[in-house]
């Protein structure tokens, strides 16, 4: 089976099962998609990201997604990384960003809003409508911190005197917690 775009974005789906299973199972519905075809794209795409001979990094992005139609450089303090994206389309109002270091490995790789980040209010924040940098952009003194699992992301904030998480996979926005655990 050849391992392409609606493979890849069930891998990614395969990971936000994690924070919003009922949010995947409605888009698998709506891609005629089966739980078996999801547990089967995770292991493929888990089987090359281990495979000697499998193509790595943006190489790997490039032999699934296609050539990027967006490629530019985007500073980060002293570096000057270059930046790949790809609009998926389960997520056509944002872009799949591949940030790439200085050697050419692939440093992060998440959702990002074409054209920066966009301001919302406290009823805007929708599954899979925001990204990181949107909640960080949204509420001052917003903190952002590493999730509990790989590709998992959190932003801590205050809305209405309420400390909240909002939890994030791959940079796209899942759902909301209370109140930020207590960090050990």
């Amino acid at each position: 089976m050849r391992f392409g775009v609606r493979q890849f974005e069930l891998a990614l789906m395969h990971r936000m099962r994690d924070l919003n299973a009922q949010r995947v199972e409605d888009a698998l519905h709506d891609l005629g998609a089966s739980r078996a075809e999801v547990r089967a794209a995770h292991t493929q795409w888990t089987r090359m990201a281990h495979s000697v001979r499998a193509p790595k990094g943006l190489a790997a992005l490039r032999t699934i997604l296609g050539p990027p139609p967006y490629r530019g450089t985007q500073p980060f303090g002293s570096l000057t990384c270059d930046v790949a994206r790809w609009v998926l389309p389960s997520w056509p109002e944002l872009e799949f960003e591949a940030l790439l270091g200085p050697g050419g490995e692939v440093w992060n790789q998440w959702f990002v809003r074409p054209g920066g980040s966009r301001t919302l209010t406290f009823a805007e924040l929708t599954p899979w409508k925001c990204v990181v940098a949107d909640v960080g952009t949204s509420f001052p003194g917003a903190s952002q911190c590493e999730g509990l699992a790989p590709h998992h992301w959190a932003v801590d904030f205050v809305h209405d005197g309420t400390a909240r998480r909002a939890l994030f996979v791959y940079g796209l926005y899942q759902r909301l917690d209370p109140e930020p655990p207590v960090r050990r």
